[in-house]
């Protein structure tokens, strides 16, 4: 692997904590591979302290290029932006509140060029706000998938959080302009990266990624989401099935049909069809659907176990599934 290769890193800010920004930043300039370009765009923010923190990096190292958005583009806008003024071979996203381990794009580069496939992703450890760990190994804490090649667990799941990926020009190429049912930048690019030359992962722990109340997806398990939805709607059956809608929508659902609208292979087109199909007939199910056969056609994989266990009970035994929303 020579130097000669140019990685951009794509971060993105909006009024974000300034230690967490120091360090994150500080651990993508310290990388052990230096051909970096660093794109960082603030969501106009209104803090200023942020903005004059990126304008100082930028003035001590020329590979940071800073905009600052006039109006704020929210969180899919902002990497699109981002997304259009890339130029390199490879692409990696960072959050703005993560830190990285000095190897991480060393690695991560490596992997992809020598296993000639189109996005790499990697494991971490979790964080706290204060810096401490509190999970060893991310891809077991969140039961993620493990892909070596082609899946199409990477049309019914997110392979890889953004911040733990890298990609290659040519999915980045297929991901703009974004369509309109966009919903998340890393499942649409491990998506592309399927349907061209597949995906791989490295088990090592290459950053930390940070958990905090302001995190916009994080990693926050299946009960903090719950207390979350609670706290706001209330443990009435009638809430639980709003929570059973909306997560079906937004989690499952809403990726198939950004899937549809990108892919380009008629066997994953018919797939997603009858992914669709199913997620359907699933959020009309309010006692119990006998049908969990469907379930382990699109959703079964390697490492999910745990998951799938609280999905079969989620998709097919809200009944059940209620008494847990209730008491958990």
């Amino acid at each position: 692997m020579g130097n000669e290769t140019l990685v951009d890193i794509l971060v993105t800010t909006y009024n974000t904590n300034i230690e967490f920004l120091k360090k994150q930043i500080e651990s993508i300039i310290n990388q052990s591979y230096k051909n970096l370009k660093i794109y960082i765009s603030d969501d106009a923010s209104n803090q200023k302290e942020v903005i004059e923190c990126i304008e100082d990096y930028a003035k001590k190292d020329n590979r940071i290029i800073f905009i600052k958005q006039i109006k704020n583009l929210g969180y899919n806008g902002n990497f699109e932006f981002l997304l259009n003024q890339s130029t390199a071979d490879y692409i990696m996203f960072s959050d703005h509140d993560d830190i990285w381990y000095s190897n991480k794009v060393e690695q991560s580069l490596e992997k992809i060029q020598k296993s000639n496939c189109d996005m790499v992703y990697v494991n971490a450890k979790q964080i706290n706000k204060d810096g401490q760990v509190i999970k060893q190994d991310y891809f077991k804490y969140k039961n993620m998938p493990l892909i070596n090649g082609k899946d199409k667990l990477a049309i019914s799941r997110c392979i890889g959080i953004g911040c733990s990926q890298i990609i290659t020009k040519k999915v980045k190429d297929k991901m703009i302009p974004f369509m309109d049912k966009v919903i998340a930048h890393d499942w649409l690019a491990a998506f592309i990266a399927n349907e061209l030359n597949g995906i791989t992962y490295i088990d090592n722990k290459l950053f930390e990624y940070r958990l905090h109340e302001t995190n916009v997806f994080g990693g926050r398990n299946f009960s903090q989401n719950l207390k979350r939805w609670k706290k706001d709607n209330g443990n009435t059956f009638k809430s639980f099935l709003e929570y059973r809608k909306d997560a079906i929508n937004r989690a499952y659902l809403g990726g198939a049909e950004m899937c549809k609208e990108y892919s380009i292979n008629d066997e994953n087109k018919k797939f997603i069809n009858e992914l669709i199909k199913y997620y359907e007939c699933i959020k009309k199910t309010k006692i119990i659907n006998i049908k969990i056969y469907k379930y382990f056609k699109f959703l079964y994989g390697r490492n999910l176990f745990k998951k799938m266990v609280k999905e079969i009970i989620l998709f097919h035994f809200p009944i059940f599934s209620y008494i847990i929303f209730k008491i958990g």
